[in-house]
């Protein structure tokens, strides 16, 4: 892989799948297009993956009838004028958005980070460390937390009744993974072209790190951010405010 400062930003991209509809957060709005201190999380993902020195190219992943929409939203907010964004048609699935998204890379790309529009607020030092480890010779990386509370493994009860606790792993063992995740590109093509008719459940893989891991590939983790969180509920979207505004009186001063 090239070496010098140039080289190395031309050849790295992101890929942000936001092709779906986020029904956790219930319905209306897709989940990427919600605003956050007035302004779509998927903006602030943009923001968030163009502002790190590694990255030269963002591909966004939008909804297959949303493509110009997307378009016209990104176009209407302010990135950095040395970094491409680019907008492409997604999937049914957020594992064949991501396919879409690596076939839409230029060939000088090597390296591709992967990050779900729902953490809005990754800060670009995470994104920038998990880049610099693929750069320094990982083939997958993943940024990640200790884990604050005991997990139990479970029994699942279909009817949603009590569940039999089976195991308590060892919490010093276990993280939390964040995104963005880093690639080789090599090594995350081959997992979707090896796995791209192996999801199970109709929605495809939502890890792409454990997708790497399946086709035998050594992931690592390097340390994540408590603000990379993902914005699932609308709990997640008062404490996403309330992030967003501390920054923003921080940055008053």
């Amino acid at each position: 892989m090239p070496n010098s400062a140039k080289d190395t930003n031309l050849s790295t991209a992101a890929v942000i799948p936001a092709a779906g509809r986020g029904v956790r957060l219930g319905p209306g709005t897709p989940k990427a297009l919600r605003t956050l201190g007035g302004t779509p999380m998927l903006v602030h993902a943009v923001r968030a993956l163009a502002r790190a020195r590694e990255v030269a190219l963002v591909v966004v992943v939008a909804p297959a009838d949303g493509v110009a929409e997307v378009r016209t939203l990104l176009g209407t907010h302010g990135f950095p004028e040395s970094k491409e964004i680019k907008v492409v048609a997604g999937g049914g699935t957020r594992q064949e958005s991501v396919r879409l998204g690596l076939a839409a890379l230029p060939d000088d790309i090597d390296v591709v980070l992967v990050h779900d529009a729902a953490r809005p607020l990754v800060p670009v030092e995470t994104v920038d460390a998990v880049a610099a480890a693929v750069r320094d010779g990982a083939p997958a990386v993943v940024p990640a937390l200790p884990l604050a509370d005991t997990v139990k493994q479970v029994e699942p009860d279909a009817a949603g009744g009590p569940e039999r606790v089976v195991d308590t792993p060892e919490r010093a063992r276990l993280r939390a993974v964040q995104t963005p995740q880093g690639f080789r590109r090599d090594v995350l093509t081959e997992a979707h072209e090896k796995l791209a008719d192996q999801a199970t459940d109709g929605h495809g893989a939502t890890d792409d790190a454990g997708m790497v891991e399946r086709i035998g590939v050594q992931v690592v983790v390097v340390r994540g951010h408590e603000e990379a969180f993902k914005v699932t509920r609308p709990i997640d979207l008062v404490l996403a405010e309330a992030v967003l505004a501390r920054r923003r009186a921080a940055d008053a001063f």
